[in-house]
């Protein structure tokens, strides 16, 4: 699966149970913050509590994205869930950082590194094979 809107990309990379690792390219602003809520909100109630958003094409955040961010962080805790970012670039680690945001948005070099921190029950296969890979 994979919804692009206007200069947002979000593609599932890969799931399981009760994870899902997405893609997340191009620019979160205001001008895409609802598609970013509803595509990824759908994960959440397709039941999957974690989520590791791979940042790495991650382009531009400004501050209605960072909100998006902790907003899907928040509904995920109350879930007992986790979300984890992947590969977050300079701007985006310094605009995390700058807000007091890292505390609460874990970043990994890696989606690897990332998955290392949920429980292997609930890991979905990582890397996944790359016909499995849903565009």
């Amino acid at each position: 699966m994979s919804t692009r809107i206007h200069r947002l990309t979000i593609t599932d990379v890969a799931s399981s149970d009760v994870c899902a690792v997405l893609r997340v390219s191009g620019e979160l602003d205001r001008s895409c913050e609802h598609v970013f809520m509803s595509t990824v909100g759908g994960c959440v109630d397709a039941g999957h509590r974690h989520l590791v958003l791979d940042v790495t094409a991650l382009t531009f955040c400004d501050s209605r994205g960072l909100t998006c961010l902790l907003a899907m962080q928040w509904l995920l805790d109350r879930r007992d869930g986790k979300l984890l970012l992947a590969g977050a670039g300079r701007r985006l680690t310094e605009l995390l950082a700058l807000t007091g945001s890292n505390t609460l948005l874990p970043v990994h070099p890696t989606v690897s590194q990332a998955l290392r921190d949920l429980p292997p029950a609930h890991r979905p296969t990582w890397p996944p094979a790359p016909e499995a890979v849903r565009a």
